[in-house]
């Protein structure tokens, strides 16, 4: 984009001009001598801005002003909370573009996945809104004579949301809008790598808030580094955690939530795989790997890792997927040109830890069959630009095992449905599955309990792109949260269990005689 047009942008989402001193929330929040960080944007290495990161007086206001904040909020009738997610989607929708244009030239995925990332936002406030409507309990028969008993469910408090870069927005509003509607506030600790997107999203927000005279702290942000979510983390007064990001950093904030018995979602790693069956129709199959593997330069969790290809079409296979990785090396370039199909990584050490990948699994035996290369000259500059690569590779290395978060395809032969699925499930992660078959036998095979381990498992699409309305997330190491949709809001809530006794009598359950 063009310097006006990056400053009309800003100015649009409430940022006051390009390579700002930019605050968030509260200007009290934020005190004098306290550094500045650079934000680069990943597309071409320009500086966006400068934040500061909160230091501990910080932190305590963020909390205080959320604990406010939840005392007003909670008193707030279900359905006029889900009200204000509608107006939350409505000014969402009025600044797509600009947003959908800020996570590109941030975070460096394609423009048209920047629109996409938003238009999750507002799916989820539209489904948060009629959440708001439905939030049920359940009635329960008494073993005791006129008794009653049912459950109810009650808002948490301040919920902590830790976002992942590669969805600087979307997976925050998963949390955010349906801990909304249930009663809660949030406190928001994006990604340090792409925090404008988090202040733009505040915001748009605030005036939202300002207009229905709600306090901000219903949604609330602070950025800052991995010690803000330690912070988070230990923090009793924080409920819930919930945690997007690597299983590593996943494992030591289930250790510390934990620690204090608080509650956690995690979404964490994933190695995804898509078993290919003879049975499969190519013309589907192809075109979802590509997606799965290059989209966001395979940054997402859902990116497709691994492709088990039945061995008697496997050749024919491997050639078409080359063929098909050699045909993309003219679309990579900037995310915000129309034509490209894949922008950058996040930044050098992503480029350096797929470097560090490609080569052990050469030592491990496995075979480079296309890309891997990093880009330079005119346009690359930044260092970040790679050529997705192919690898023929055996599911047992341990270059395979892991989640490398970089476009980097396995091709791995099977001989029989079984193994095919004891291949994909033999890896530590268990997020996104799928197959690709016209058999019902085998899909129907693939999706029972004898087959895929993971949280999400389609037939006929890939595993990249769910849906809102199904709750989201994986088994294993990653981690076992659910968010977004079905019955996800759960996870937001406390379960009262209530007992109504309405006899002149005082009976016992399990019929125990305790006579006074």
């Amino acid at each position: 984009m063009e310097a006006t047009a990056v400053n009309e942008m800003f100015n649009t989402l409430g940022i006051k001009e390009k390579n700002p001193s930019l605050h968030t929330g509260t200007e009290s929040w934020f005190a004098s001598g306290v550094p500045y960080h650079p934000i680069h944007s990943a597309a071409d290495g320009s500086l966006l801005g400068s934040i500061q990161f909160a230091d501990h007086d910080q932190y305590e206001m963020a909390i205080e002003t959320s604990q406010k904040a939840f005392e007003i909020w909670r008193e707030v009738p279900a359905p006029q909370r889900g009200e204000i997610v509608r107006q939350i989607g409505e000014a969402l929708r009025k600044h797509k573009d600009e947003l959908g244009a800020l996570v590109t030239m941030e975070m460096g995925k394609i423009f048209q996945e920047g629109l996409g990332e938003v238009q999750e936002m507002i799916d989820i406030c539209d489904f948060a809104v009629g959440l708001s409507r439905q939030l049920y309990g359940l009635t329960m028969q008494s073993e005791r004579k006129h008794h009653r008993m049912y459950e109810q469910w009650h808002p948490l408090g301040t919920v902590g949301i830790i976002s992942a870069f590669n969805f600087p927005v979307a997976v925050w509003a998963w949390n955010a809008m349906i801990a909304a509607v249930c009663g809660n506030v949030s406190l928001w600790k994006p990604s340090e790598k792409t925090p404008l997107t988090a202040v733009a999203c505040m915001n748009i927000i605030s005036g939202v808030l300002k207009e229905n005279k709600l306090p901000e702290g219903v949604f609330s942000m602070i950025a800052g580094g991995p010690d803000i979510g330690q912070k988070m983390s230990a923090d009793k007064r924080v409920p819930l955690i919930s945690a997007t990001g690597s299983t590593r950093m996943g494992k030591a904030v289930a250790e510390s939530v934990s620690k204090r018995l608080g509650k956690s979602l995690l979404e964490l790693g994933g190695n995804n795989a898509i078993i290919v069956s003879r049975h499969a129709n190519l013309q589907l199959a192809i075109p979802a790997i590509l997606f799965g593997a290059v989209g966001t330069c395979g940054q997402r969790c859902t990116s497709t890792r691994r492709v088990i290809i039945d061995q008697e079409i496997y050749d024919s296979f491997k050639e078409t997927v080359v063929n098909a990785y050699n045909s993309l090396s003219s679309r990579i370039g900037n995310p915000m040109d129309a034509d490209t199909l894949i922008g950058p990584l996040i930044d050098k050490d992503a480029v350096a830890a797929m470097q560090a990948t490609l080569a052990e699994v050469k030592e491990e035996g496995g075979v480079i069959l296309a890309g891997g290369d990093v880009l330079e000259g005119e346009g690359f500059g930044t260092g970040t630009y790679v050529k997705p690569a192919v690898v023929e590779a055996q599911n047992d290395f341990a270059s395979v095992q892991k989640e490398t978060f970089a476009p980097i395809l396995y091709l791995i032969p099977y001989s029989n449905l079984d193994e095919a699925i004891s291949i994909q499930n033999a890896v530590p992660q268990g997020l996104s599955s799928a197959i690709f078959t016209e058999n019902m036998k085998e899909s129907e095979y693939f999706l029972s309990h004898l087959g895929s381990d993971c949280g999400i498992a389609n037939v006929n699409i890939g595993t990249s792109g769910a849906e809102i309305g199904g709750a989201f997330g994986g088994e294993k190491e990653t981690g076992g949260g659910r968010e977004s949709g079905s019955d996800a809001w759960r996870a937001y809530m406390r379960r009262q269990t209530n007992t109504i006794n309405w006899s002149d009598e005082l009976p016992l359950a399990q019929g125990i005689k305790f006579d006074i």
